[in-house]
């Protein structure tokens, strides 16, 4: 499966509802629009993702497993990804969208969901379903450009530790080990 953008939210400032849109722009610095572009939200200008994503697979389990429903964007991440492993994102550079008008991001640290996305979401649980590898990941904004949701998500420049990882898995496999 192709890696895909599924959702993309903003918040205009702290505790607002996230508010979903078609396509956004990435700038640098963040989503116009979007909170911490904007030094309004919750935790700037101090613990700053430009960028979250979370995995909508992650939201999916969390829904069936848990029975908390955050598909209208109440995880309080940016883009909602299908079809690719976050973690294999850290550290890699990747584009989003068209080669020539997409934009292109950095996955530099996961990013933990905290006490108040569970006040602003109104629904006991929602901190501790987003916890592990559900909460997502930061990403900065390399070169900026136009995101859409169905956008394709291509990883141009992969962490030098996930690439030495594939290499020995692959020859692994060719070894039959």
């Amino acid at each position: 499966m192709t890696p895909r953008v599924d959702a993309l939210y903003t918040a205009p400032e702290d505790s607002a509802p996230m508010v979903d849109h078609d396509e956004v722009s990435l700038v640098p610095g963040g989503i116009e629009g979007d909170r911490y572009l904007n030094g309004t939200g919750y935790y700037s200008p101090y613990d700053v993702c430009e960028v979250t994503l979370v995995d909508a697979g992650a939201l999916d389990s969390i829904r069936d497993d848990l029975g908390i429903d955050l598909t209208d964007g109440r995880h309080r991440r940016n883009v909602v990804v299908r079809g690719a492993d976050l973690q294999d994102l850290l550290g890699a550079t990747f584009r989003v969208g068209d080669p020539d008008a997409g934009a292109v991001l950095r996955g530099t640290r996961p990013r933990p969901p905290c006490a108040h996305v569970e006040q602003v979401a109104g629904e006991d649980g929602v901190a501790r379903a987003l916890r592990g590898r559900r909460g997502g990941i930061c990403a900065d904004v390399v070169a900026p450009g136009t995101v859409a949701v169905g956008d394709e998500i291509e990883v141009v420049e992969g962490d030098p530790r996930s690439e030495g990882r594939r290499i020995v898995d692959r020859l692994r496999e060719s070894l039959g080990r």
